[in-house]
């Protein structure tokens, strides 16, 4: 992509889950890359520019925001409906503000293209999430915290368009992502971490919330990051929902997770658990018009995340955790 090529390129969250992926791809493209994260640099390029702040210090997004030409704002909070439940606050006050203050000191730092990471979160529970549906609708009760939080980031946008015109921020809604550098902790984790860090833990049976139906869209991170890189690249300013735009039941991936594990590995349902929404699919409509069509087939993307996994768990247990961190118990 000749349009990062020197770019001054701010990344934020870019050790995490999305973020890697996009150093990769932002350096493969030759952009001037800064990334910002809690996290220790660990196997980063030695041409990106790391820097180690918090971003909930208004003065910090000020200074690393200086100077930029593009703003990928990454930075989030990513957990479980168990989390959802027991520490709301812990999704709402972070997401709330890393967004304001991202936003508003890449617009006092005159940056000219930033990208907003939103959430599948911001929708109501619906058989298809179509992008223009959400102002309509409220969020699904498993997702009340997270999604408004995410939701006020996309009217902070809308605002600064209204009163600034600036025209250039993009929005993006990444369906349930999953890849290498996902937080596997399975106190707060996501359904394939958590299943991918139990089964390789030794859990026999592993047991899963639920019986196992609900539909689910899932995307691998590096899909994400090439469609972020795409919808900035075109300046588009209207939200963007990332999806495969394909269903799977979470039985389906709970028994691709077993069957790449070394030892058989039985599935316990447990049906006291609460099973969560029915179905959740992204229309990838958009998406695709803008020619962001993903690549990885889920088989693929589990196996490679279970390889990473084996292979570099010691960096995940050394990563940042908003459901941990002291100032939100």
């Amino acid at each position: 992509m000749s349009f990062y090529n020197c770019k001054k390129v701010l990344v934020t969250g870019g050790t995490g889950l999305i973020g890697r992926p996009l150093l990769d791809l932002l350096l493969e493209a030759k952009a001037n890359i800064t990334c910002v994260s809690l996290d220790s640099p660990n196997d980063i390029d030695d041409k990106i520019n790391f820097i180690n702040k918090d971003l909930r210090n208004f003065d910090n997004c000020l200074e690393v925001c200086d100077g930029k030409d593009i703003v990928f704002n990454l930075i989030g909070v990513k957990g479980s409906p168990k989390m959802t439940m027991e520490k709301p606050a812990s999704f709402f006050i972070p997401t709330l503000t890393f967004s304001i203050n991202m936003m508003e000191a890449a617009r006092q730092a005159k940056v000219e293209r930033y990208l907003y990471t939103s959430s599948i979160g911001v929708y109501q529970p619906a058989e298809v999430f179509n992008e223009d549906d959400v102002w309509s609708t409220h969020p699904s009760a498993n997702d009340l915290f997270a999604g408004w939080a995410k939701r006020m980031g996309e009217l902070q946008a809308r605002a600064y368009e209204i009163q600034y015109g600036w025209d250039k921020i993009s929005i993006v809604r990444p369906a349930n992502v999953y890849g290498p550098y996902d937080n596997f902790d399975p106190e707060n984790a996501m359904v394939i971490p958590s299943l991918i860090n139990r089964a390789i833990s030794g859990e026999r049976p592993l047991k899963v919330w639920g019986d196992g139906s609900p539909v689910r869209d899932f995307i691998y991170s590096k899909d994400v990051a090439m469609g972020m890189m795409k919808v900035v690249e075109q300046g588009f300013n209207k939200p963007v929902n990332l999806g495969s735009g394909n269903g799977v039941t979470i039985k389906e991936i709970a028994e691709t997770i077993a069957g790449f594990m070394d030892k058989k590995c039985e599935i316990q349902w447990d049906l006291e658990k609460p099973t969560g929404d029915k179905l959740r699919l992204m229309n990838t409509e958009r998406a695709r018009k803008l020619g962001i069509i993903p690549q990885t087939k889920l088989k693929k993307g589990i196996q490679e995340t279970i390889e990473w996994y084996k292979n570099f768990r010691n960096i995940e247990l050394n990563r940042y955790n908003a459901f941990t961190d002291k100032i939100y118990k």
